[in-house]
């Protein structure tokens, strides 16, 4: 499944913008500060991401959920 799948509902950021694709959430974690991107959470939701790029299927609503939890789990998106 291609990085610019998107999402069946795109997951919205307190900030006002949008994670629409997996190539979005991707870049969103890659854009966080080291430290943070190791933090289990956001591992989680990278496992997840990836896995929906190699393989599709329910990953993809997987990769959603993970990336909701790790925006909650911050407190500062969501």
């Amino acid at each position: 499944m291609p990085w610019s799948t998107p999402f069946d509902n795109p997951i919205p950021l307190r900030s006002g913008g949008r994670l629409a694709t997996l190539q979005q959430a991707a870049d969103y974690v890659m854009a966080l500060p080291e430290k943070v991107q190791h933090e289990a959470h956001w591992q989680v939701a990278v496992e997840n991401l990836i896995n929906a790029a190699e393989t599709g299927g329910g990953w993809l609503m997987f990769a959603r959920i993970a990336m909701m939890q790790a925006l909650n789990a911050d407190g500062k998106e969501g």
